[in-house]
């Protein structure tokens, strides 16, 4: 029955080529939120689908095709020695698949997992594959304690927190306007290019729950507020925007306007090392200890 539920959940694996071409065509590695716009623009896939949402908020379609990357980390085709960023390895990068090789893939995998649980000790159920998070260990449980720490801020304490992040990243005279001058954003701050040029900068904070999605309109009326009065502009979410928000904010012939969603929100938060605690934590590299499991197998 645990298997029968594994195979009708596993729509995923529908994504393992498609993840492999797009790794391959963007020069071997990227961000896992342009891994799945890639997919999405070559697939024709319409809003709907890359903005729907499972019941527990989660973007569906996104959250495959990280179910589709984590397989093929264990297959070997991807590295995941690198937070954050996803990236082929030599023979990921030789390798192409259609539906049946990803299918078969997925299925050595549930294969190999199930028969290390078959000889644990407690012989625990083995719980079905679903796609709400996947592979979640030490690494994702830190990531979503962050994500809901910022959550919990103050409106007013996020737009500060957003300040330190620009000053943090190298921004200059980074200011919070305050609710009461309130003119279509938060702050601002200067980027100096180089030494001779600075670039006047806007920020915007959106402090929203999971399953809201900053739209379209606000993108638009972000940067109409600050026409005329920066270079650029940033929005900043803890939540997600949606994919005609996105296409908004790279509009051509426009002010643009850089996205921070709650996935870079937590790694510039990472990478700054700000309100985080650095540790070493290890996992289990299955892929090592294959080539142990067949011993004594026939004996």
């Amino acid at each position: 029955m645990a298997v029968a539920k594994r195979r009708s959940n596993a729509e995923f694996t529908k994504w393992m080529g498609p993840l492999l071409d797009a790794l391959r065509d963007v020069g071997g590695s990227c961000r896992p939120r342009e891994a799945s716009d890639w997919i999405a623009r070559k697939r024709g896939l319409s809003s709907e689908t890359t903005d729907a949402v499972t019941s527990s908020g989660q973007e569906r379609f996104h959250n495959q095709v990280q179910w589709a990357r984590q397989y093929l980390v264990w297959e070997g085709l991807i590295d995941n020695r690198r937070r954050g960023i996803w990236t082929l390895t030599p023979r990921g990068a030789e390798t192409t698949l259609d539906e049946a090789q990803s299918r078969t893939i997925f299925l050595k995998w549930v294969a190999h997992f199930q028969g290390i649980r078959d000889k644990a000790s407690d012989q625990r159920p083995s719980a079905p594959v679903t796609e709400s998070q996947p592979h979640v260990g030490d690494e994702e449980i830190a990531e979503t304690d962050l994500l809901s720490t910022i959550r919990a801020l103050p409106a007013e304490g996020f737009e500060q927190l957003c300040r330190r992040i620009l000053y943090e990243s190298g921004f200059t005279k980074v200011e919070v306007t305050g609710r009461s001058h309130d003119g279509g954003f938060d702050g601002f701050g200067i980027l100096h290019v180089n030494p001779l040029i600075p670039m006047r900068v806007l920020f915007q904070s959106k402090r929203y729950g999971e399953n809201t999605a900053v739209s379209r309109s606000e993108v638009g009326d972000f940067r109409n507020a600050i026409m005329g009065r920066a270079e650029k502009g940033i929005l900043f979410t803890t939540s997600r925007f949606s994919s005609e928000a996105s296409k908004e904010a790279a509009r051509e012939g426009v002010l643009p306007i850089e996205l921070v969603d709650s996935e870079r929100l937590v790694e510039l938060m990472e990478d700054l090392k700000l309100g985080v605690i650095e540790k070493v934590v290890f996992d289990v590299d299955h892929e090592f200890f294959r080539q142990f499991m067949e011993i004594g197998r026939n004996k």
